[in-house]
């Protein structure tokens, strides 16, 4: 199964943590599309203001399955090897979740001053192939 992984390609700390889980994972389970990638976002009918709500990840077999933030960032960590464990304990501490949420936002509003702005948009060696997007099929 593969998934769609939609990140802030001029975002440091986004395209940073998308380097670190190409390294992970290869291109084995996680495609990627930079959020200024429009016409990939428009076959997968995803636009601008989607975008600003954070990341976003798409089951690539079922493209109407998608996770956007924090919810996103969690269900990637759930699909590494070892995550599940530690993604259903965050999720289950009473508190946790809404204080990860909030803290999600609260980064997702202010990355580019925390972290900086990229001068060119990150190209993933591993990008998600949407010529057939809107069929359905990777």
């Amino acid at each position: 199964m593969t998934y769609i992984v939609i990140y802030d390609g001029n975002c440091n700390l986004c395209s940073n943590l998308v380097q670190l889980l190409e390294s992970l994972d290869k291109g084995d389970r996680f495609r990627y599309i930079p959020m200024q990638d429009e016409r990939s976002l428009q076959k997968l009918q995803i636009t601008p203001e989607d975008c600003e709500l954070g990341m976003i990840l798409i089951d690539g077999d079922r493209l109407e399955k998608r996770w956007q933030g924090s919810d996103a960032a969690e269900e990637i960590g759930r699909l590494l090897p070892g995550g599940e464990g530690f993604v259903t304990a965050y999720r289950s501490l009473p508190g946790l979740k809404w204080t990860g949420d909030r803290l999600y936002e609260q980064v997702r509003d202010r990355r580019y001053t925390l972290f900086g702005k990229r001068s060119q948009t990150y190209q993933s060696p591993y990008p998600a192939d949407c010529s057939a997007c809107q069929s359905g099929n990777l």
